[in-house]
């Protein structure tokens, strides 16, 4: 069930708010808009919801407020964000010495959860990105367009979420050890893209790059989404493919080529990922 309490005092006369039904269409094919909007405060406002099927991006423009979203607490200020599934118990007000200035958009349909998940696996709710520009453009567009309907809205209204969602798994933070961070992560990257058909440890990765090999398992995970494990296995691959396709080496051989030193290993792994024997793609990608 879904209960709601909001309350909103003062609001400024450049206020706006668009609400969207979505039609079936929509709801089964697209990215759909709920609500979007901006809102700049003269008092405090407060809401507070729960089990709401909806995703709520929020850009704070300015002043301040508060997020509760779970059991965290969260104090937002200009140029931070906050991004959060609205099943899970959550409120957000204002400041009442300094009330916010915010844009919004609640938006749900096609692979959102999924996206979501993603996004909270490399980065936590609230986000200070190095610059909004690109998310205020794509809030306003979207205001723009869903403001006087046509029959491309739904359409042009899904292209910019999922522009939003590409927008929020690859912003920049401001923060200056994350970068540095990102610039490690991308360098051990390369480097296991060089030479993944060799064997590589964790304890040599920790070494070579003066990391802890449990800090750099948990951090590669959430700034590419898979391990350092599944990255070596899904690059071994791609390899075995080529090797497939464009050459007539054994099983074996292509096997040993591309890292694997047991054979029925590789096939096992091969048919987990494709879905099919080497043999079988061998002959599919050739005929």
């Amino acid at each position: 069930m879904l209960q709601e309490n909001t309350e909103a005092h003062g609001f400024a006369e450049e206020d706006v708010r668009i609400i969207s039904t979505p039609s079936t269409m929509a709801k089964k094919c697209f990215f759909y808009l709920q609500e979007t909007g901006y809102l700049k405060t003269c008092q405090k406002h407060n809401t507070k919801r729960t089990n709401l099927q909806s995703f709520l991006f929020v850009i704070v423009l300015g002043g301040k407020g508060v997020l509760h979203y779970g059991e965290a607490n969260y104090t937002l200020t200009k140029g931070e964000c906050f991004f959060i599934d609205c099943r899970q118990s959550h409120s957000y007000h204002s400041s009442g010495d300094t009330p916010w200035e915010v844009m919004w958009v609640h938006f749900n349909g096609c692979s959102s959860e999924p996206y979501f998940e993603l996004f909270s696996a490399q980065n936590d709710v609230v986000f200070c990105p190095a610059s909004t520009a690109k998310f205020i453009d794509v809030l306003q567009e979207l205001m723009r367009i869903n403001e006087e309907k046509t029959a491309e809205t739904e359409i042009l209204t899904s292209e910019l979420l999922v522009n939003l969602l590409t927008q929020l798994l690859t912003f920049r933070s401001i923060r200056s050890e994350d970068n540095a961070l990102r610039a490690k992560l991308h360098t051990i990257l390369t480097y296991l893209n060089e030479r993944f058909c060799t064997d590589i440890t964790l304890d040599e990765l920790s070494q070579k790059f003066y990391i802890s090999k449990y800090y750099l398992t948990r951090e590669f995970k959430k700034a590419y989404g898979e391990t350092i494990f599944q990255h070596i296995i899904a690059m071994r691959i791609n390899y075995a493919k080529r090797l497939l396709r464009f050459t007539d080496k054994s099983i074996d051989e292509i096997a040993e080529l591309c890292g694997f030193h047991d054979q029925s290993y590789f096939t096992k792994q091969f048919k987990k990922a494709e879905n099919m024997t080497c043999l079988a793609f061998r002959k599919r990608w050739r005929d």
